[in-house]
């Protein structure tokens, strides 16, 4: 590994660390949201934002910058907190999460904030969307490139399976589906609830480029990412393999922390362990 590798690695683990603690400070001031995810994201989040994507804080709707869809809406604090960190966003309305009148949902909302590209929520649409905008891409012969985090529990969805299917047929290379693999959802384990795999296997089928990863090693999700770039004849699945309420001792691989908030004493043991991370 580089040394200027290295520091770009360090950078980017840093920025996934506060995407937890600004996760946790959210959700637990609105006493609801999603804390299992928006942790086992952050570092698929933060390696996107700040070392993958073409974007111009200056300039927010420049024609060219890179597309991002949170398919998982209910884990819009990890990119909320992205965007506050990146400068797109006002770091003190973060804890405004949820409550009436803000911009800040609990859902993602492009009609209320600009700086979000779509609105999802309704579990198994974003990727349909990202497509719409690789395809859009294409046709426009731009080099502008589209990602979309999908939850494993929202790929049992049968809108999924069908813009699966229609990215292989148009062999949208610009677009990269990230599944964040934690196995839990609202219900229990994704393996008990409704099994995806062999997950791989099923995109392949469908004419996908297929990276198996950590999720949670920062090198992996770098080199996925820019594995992904460099396949133009086909879509790419990054399957990161991740944990469930990833840096929280009590929360690791807990399926019920899937929507409920810490209270004030969980998130101030939680925020303890993760300034000390």
């Amino acid at each position: 590994m580089t040394f200027q590798l290295t520091r770009e690695i360090n950078a980017l683990k840093e920025y996934a660390r506060q995407i937890r603690i600004d996760s946790l400070k959210m959700i637990t001031a609105a006493k609801s949201g999603h804390p299992g995810g928006s942790l086992s994201v952050a570092d698929i989040t933060a390696a996107l934002l700040f070392g993958v994507m073409n974007h111009d804080v200056s300039n927010p709707e420049w024609e060219g910058r890179d597309r991002f869809i949170m398919s998982k809406g209910h884990c819009i604090p990890a990119w909320y907190s992205a965007l506050a960190q990146a400068g797109y966003l006002d770091r003190s309305q973060l804890d405004t999460l949820r409550t009436y009148g803000s911009d800040f949902q609990g859902h993602p909302d492009c009609v209320r904030m600009p700086s979000i590209e779509a609105s999802t929520g309704s579990l198994g649409q974003g990727l349909s969307i990202a497509l719409g905008m690789a395809l859009a891409a294409k046709m426009d012969k731009a080099d502008w490139r589209v990602f979309c985090v999908l939850g494993d529990g929202e790929t049992q969805e049968g809108q999924v399976w069908e813009a699966i299917m229609a990215a292989g047929k148009y062999k949208t290379g610009n677009l990269t589906a990230i599944l964040d693999n934690n196995n839990g959802q609202i219900d229990g384990y994704v393996d008990k609830v409704m099994p995806l795999d062999p997950i791989d296997a099923k995109f392949r089928a469908f004419n996908w480029h297929v990276i198996a990863i950590n999720g949670h090693d920062m090198e992996q999700v770098l080199r996925a990412l820019d594995e992904a770039k460099a396949v133009t004849d086909r879509p790419t699945l990054i399957w990161a393999k991740t944990i469930k309420g990833k840096g929280v001792s009590f929360m690791e691989n807990d399926y019920t922390w899937h929507g409920v908030a810490p209270t004030a004493e969980q998130c101030e043991k939680a925020l303890k362990e993760l300034n000390a991370a």
